[in-house]
């Protein structure tokens, strides 16, 4: 299985496979019947709260995905992602996120992967 990381505003690729958006907020630029993306799993995201202390600042990257993690691990949204990406070969999470480095997709496809072995 592969799981990637993508910018939903690069150009979707077949290579994408299952492309899931897991912004908790909706991504400016697309109506939601013309996004190109096949889900949206916002309650996967991390809180609001959680978002706005990050701030996409590296020198907290490790704190954040503990807390990212503490947030998500046993909740119904990861259980329903993992069902979810079981399902297919290629996934791509979607993000807005500027930083390509240090986002939750990231951090999201650092767990889901630990999860899948």
């Amino acid at each position: 299985m592969k799981i990637q990381t993508k910018r939903i505003y690069e150009p979707a690729a077949k290579a994408d496979g299952y492309r899931i958006l897991i912004d908790r907020l909706w991504p400016r630029g697309f109506t939601k019947e013309g996004a190109p993306m096949d889900t949206w799993m916002k309650d996967i995201a991390p809180s609001t709260e959680l978002r706005k202390w990050y701030n996409h600042e590296p020198a907290k990257w490790e704190a954040f995905c503990k807390k990212y993690y503490a947030e998500i691990e046993g909740s119904d949204a990861l259980q329903e992602l993992l069902s979810d990406i079981r399902k297919h070969k290629t996934v791509t999470f979607l993000t807005a996120s500027k930083n390509e480095e240090y986002n939750h997709a990231i951090a999201l496809r650092q767990l889901v992967q630990k999860h899948l072995k």
